[in-house]
């Protein structure tokens, strides 16, 4: 993705956000996957955990359709 769209940045949910080695341990394997000379984007843990996907689930229902 990072070679493809650039983002600011990428966000983990689910179970996987809760992984904290992955936050330490990814980014400095990047550049060499990167075809780039640096590698600006962040890894980030989902501000609700593993909650993210129900919680945006949650914001999508619409009153209209009970």
């Amino acid at each position: 993705m990072i070679n493809l769209i650039d983002p600011y940045a990428i966000v983990l949910g689910g179970g996987l956000s809760n992984t904290a080695e992955l936050y330490q341990q990814v980014l400095p394997l990047l550049p060499r996957y990167v075809f780039s000379d640096q590698v600006n984007t962040r890894l980030l843990q989902a501000r609700h955990g593993d909650s993210s996907g129900v919680r945006g689930a949650a914001w999508l229902w619409n009153d209209d359709l009970r």
